[in-house]
């Protein structure tokens, strides 16, 4: 498990405030509106939109959210949506991946380029890190020790591709288009699954330490609040302590 993502189940534990459930709610429900608008208005026949109810769900979106952003992929009137992904470096030369869902190109590429530029980072040409992640299910579990080992023989031996735990929650990573079976396997052994996603997993991780660390942190934590930055994927590591230090400063 990168750095970034632990980080990312941490904030998710704390919880989050009210502006930022506000924002976090935005962003899905554009999520959903592009996959109604891709692949039709009925989850049942589009497991991309199948799969961003479910998300919307996870973070306890309400379920007339849900269902005016499905209306709104019809609705003429809405502004275009458009997929992009940006690729740059962080502090210690760490990779970072950022996928953006805006109707203004311009815009979005102007306010993650500052927000790099002003946290030691830098943007790149298309291609620069992109090879360095990797398309997978992760799908992740809050556990205590008690039922950790049961969690994990049980997923290696269902076809997960891979299983870490860490402290509270474990992790368990799947090919794309097993993460619904594995996910419905799993919540019908009553094991309690937090979250599932397709979503960008570095094939390798840098640890990063000290001010490096937190000057990383911060300008992920920065380029996540960006309203077009759907989200951000990086290769770095990071520890508990370094964590638990920059949660204590956020």
């Amino acid at each position: 498990m990168s750095g970034h993502s632990k980080w990312s189940t941490i904030k998710r534990q704390k919880g989050v405030t009210d502006a930022r459930r506000g924002q976090l709610f935005t962003k899905l429900a554009k999520e959903i509106i592009i996959a109604a608008r891709q692949g039709g208005a009925n989850p049942e026949f589009n497991s991309r939109l199948r799969l961003a109810i479910q998300k919307a769900k996870d973070h306890n979106m309400p379920l007339g959210n849900i269902e005016r952003a499905i209306k709104r992929a019809n609705n003429e009137g809405e502004k275009t949506l458009m997929e992009l992904t940006f690729e740059g470096y962080g502090p210690g030369g760490v990779a970072l991946l950022m996928e953006a869902l805006t109707d203004n190109r311009n815009r979005a590429l102007q306010e993650i380029r500052g927000t790099l530029a002003r946290c030691n980072g830098s943007l790149g040409e298309a291609g620069c890190v992109s090879w360095l992640f990797e398309l997978k299910g992760v799908i992740i579990l809050g556990v205590s020790e008690a039922n950790a080992e049961d969690v994990v023989l049980w997923a290696i031996d269902n076809g997960a591709e891979d299983v870490k735990i860490e402290r509270e929650f474990i992790e368990i990573y799947t090919k794309p288009a097993d993460l619904e079976a594995m996910r419905h396997a799993l919540e019908d052994k009553e094991f309690p699954v937090t979250s599932a996603e397709v979503t960008l997993v570095p094939n390798t991780t840098v640890e990063l330490e000290g001010d490096t660390a937190i000057q990383a942190l911060k300008l992920i934590d920065r380029l996540e609040g960006l309203d077009d930055v759907q989200r951000v994927s990086s290769n770095a590591d990071f520890s508990y302590e370094t964590l638990e230090k920059f949660q204590f400063q956020s």
